[in-house]
């Protein structure tokens, strides 16, 4: 029997901090303690070599289940639609017009914080509503 294996999602991305900061409000997620011997994040970047200062970036999940995001400096921008992206799940067990009240909520205050609404699909026959969201540095994901 194969065990299960625990993920990290990472984000290509130019400022990762600034990133993993609005991911923490979209998933709730929390900002690590610094390593070890530093008071605070800026301490430690303090202490890197200017090239390396603001290379990176991590959020976690408070309760341990979810996985690590990390957020890494690359010098391309993003030219692309990603091919992965998140689907955040905050209309699960929601139906039609509760649903969508749900997920425009949750789309406005994301919005404030700096990420785009890119498209709300309304529900059809088959599949419920779903709002298509852009982060502060054009990675896509999905309110559902």
């Amino acid at each position: 029997m194969t065990s299960v294996r625990p993920v990290q999602v990472t984000f290509d991305c130019a400022d990762p901090e600034r990133v993993a900061r609005l991911w923490c409000e979209v998933l709730g997620y929390v900002v690590p303690p610094p390593p070890e011997g530093f008071a605070t994040w800026d301490d430690y970047n303090r202490s890197l070599p200017p090239e390396d200062q603001g290379s990176w970036f991590a959020c976690v999940d408070p309760s341990g289940a979810g996985p690590r995001l990390y957020f890494q400096r690359v010098p391309e921008g993003k030219v692309a639609k990603n091919r992965v992206h998140l689907d955040v799940r905050v209309g699960t067990g929601l139906v039609g017009e509760e649903r969508l009240a749900t997920l425009q909520a949750e789309c406005a205050r994301l919005v404030a914080l700096g990420a785009v609404c890119v498209q709300v699909l309304l529900a059809d026959e088959e599949n419920e509503s779903c709002i298509v969201m852009q982060d502060i540095e054009g990675n896509e994901f999905c309110l559902d």
